[in-house]
């Protein structure tokens, strides 16, 4: 990798600016506290899907593993059970073994905000204020421009269910999408590679190749929601106990946001990190202390509650007009 100034860049990175700033203007007028968190810790919540970076803190002959975080996750569940009230963080976060692309930097910032008393159905109403709020305040127009594609965020968002996504897009209905086998067999029947493939992998596959590219082109953004419940680790299930109260949402077929009904049962929860945990192993994923005063602060009782994590680079790309999210940075390790 080498470093690349790129100051023909600073238009775009002045709009990146112009983002960050409304962001804050928002949480600030609705009264959500800011948190300044760690970046460096000790153990992680493990999650198989994604991999982290590892270093080491040095001092003489003291040695000790630390993990840079791929969210804030871990902090701000233990604010929330000391009943911090809503908060939101906006900083960075790290992911590894993950391609450089024109939507993907393994260095990135993100929002992550959480609302108590309330479940994923308040915050799908919350992100449309929130971004309604950003363009009234960048543009003075509830209209933005993204690569020809006109977005209207003073309408209703499209609300759609994977179900009924994967029946829409991809022809596999409900029965097939939520029993493993049937599933499984669809997928080869689509010409899918399936030696070597778990139901989860392939469910990424369809999802990214034929469900992603028509979510938010309808001249508004989509909230895509209840994802089987394989597909959320900290999520908390319906009550047919098939799928989980998650949501994504998506402009232009870009993924912007993942919000959950956060999970307080720790037991659940515990239950899930080991499986969790046990995943990284088979998938020789970087092993890292599993996250035990996580399952401590959730024994203390965590209230309702609903969080969301944004790509915020992603977000200002849409905003800045830009299909690549180094266009918004004046300075780039490539």
């Amino acid at each position: 990798m080498k470093i690349k100034v790129s100051s023909n860049n600073l238009a775009k990175y002045k709009i990146y600016l112009q983002v960050l700033t409304a962001l804050e203007d928002f949480f600030k007028e609705n009264h959500y506290l800011k948190l300044d968190l760690p970046v460096l810790s000790p153990s992680l919540i493990p999650e198989d899907y994604l991999e982290i970076f590892a270093t080491e803190f040095r001092y003489f002959a003291k040695r000790e593993k630390l993990y840079l975080t791929p969210s804030p996750e871990l902090f701000m569940k233990r604010l929330l059970v000391e009943n911090i009230g809503d908060c939101y963080y906006l900083g960075k976060a790290f992911r590894n073994s993950e391609p450089l692309s024109d939507l993907h930097f393994p260095e990135f910032n993100i929002l992550e905000f959480y609302k108590v008393k309330a479940d994923y159905n308040f915050v799908k109403k919350e992100i449309q204020k929130l971004l309604l709020f950003m363009a009234n305040k960048i543009y003075k127009s509830g209209i933005i421009h993204y690569q020809h594609h006109k977005v209207n965020l003073t309408k209703l968002w499209e609300e759609i269910s994977v179900a009924e996504a994967f029946n829409r897009y991809a022809k596999i209905s409900e029965q097939t999408l939520f029993n493993h086998k049937a599933f499984i067999l669809k997928a080869k029947q689509k010409g899918y590679k399936i030696n070597n493939a778990s139901y989860i992998d392939l469910f990424s596959q369809i999802y990214t190749q034929e469900i992603e590219p028509h979510l938010g082109t309808a001249g508004r953004p989509t909230i895509i929601y209840d994802y089987p419940k394989e597909m959320a680790a900290l999520a908390k299930l319906n009550n047919d106990n098939k799928t989980s109260q998650r949501f994504e949402f998506y402009i232009c077929g870009i993924e912007l946001g993942d919000c959950y009904t956060e999970l307080s049962d720790w037991q659940e929860q515990e239950k899930r990190f080991i499986e969790s945990a046990k995943k990284r192993q088979e998938t020789h994923k970087i092993n890292h202390p599993i996250d035990t005063d996580f399952i401590e602060a959730l024994k203390k009782g965590l209230s309702l509650c609903s969080g969301i994590a944004i790509g915020v680079d992603r977000l200002a790309m849409i905003f800045a007009n830009t299909s690549d999210i180094k266009k918004l940075r004046l300075i780039n390790i490539e």
